[in-house]
């Protein structure tokens, strides 16, 4: 897999999977911290035997926002570093949609495909990847969405071709 390339390179990318993360383990300690860092205590997420009686899941599961947020540290794993990048910047997402839960204890992974670049402005690069977190073992993924993100650079390393 690379690990760099360059502006200029961006482009050719499009249409193909840049990227497929490490799988995370989503254990019941990250759930709790998530529940604490977001005030969501809901039993289905932090009581693990109300959650096995009272839920159709047999145990807790992740907040979908915590699964959502997972996107980051993939992208960290696997995605290419751009060399001339001097910021990334979160712009939103399209279209999100939670799929399957993702129960306490298993393991999740990222799979970003490159569906869209453009340069914006003179320092600017909008992405746009259509992302999926696959749950092992599982037919359907946890999450599907588009994920907006901009690359910003030094506007000299604007390649002269866009």
């Amino acid at each position: 897999m690379v690990t760099e390339i360059s502006l200029s390179d961006v482009r050719g990318l499009i249409g193909m999977e840049t990227g497929l993360s490490d799988w995370v383990t989503v254990d019941q300690t990250m759930i709790d911290a998530f529940a604490s860092a977001t005030d969501d205590h809901q039993f289905i997420h932090v009581d693990p035997e109300r959650a096995a009686a009272e839920s159709p899941f047999g145990g807790t599961i992740a907040h979908g926002f915590l699964t959502l947020s997972l996107l980051s540290t993939m992208n960290y794993n696997c995605l290419p570093k751009v060399r001339e990048q001097t910021l990334g910047i979160n712009y939103g997402f399209d279209r999100v949609r939670f799929m399957t839960p993702v129960k306490s204890g298993a393991r999740v992974r990222g799979r970003f495909l490159l569906s869209e670049a453009r340069f914006r402005g003179a320092g600017m690069l909008m992405t746009t990847y259509d992302v999926t977190i696959e749950i092992e073992n599982e037919k359907k993924p946890a999450l599907t969405a588009k994920w907006i993100t901009i690359i910003q650079f030094d506007p000299k390393d604007r390649p002269d071709d866009v």
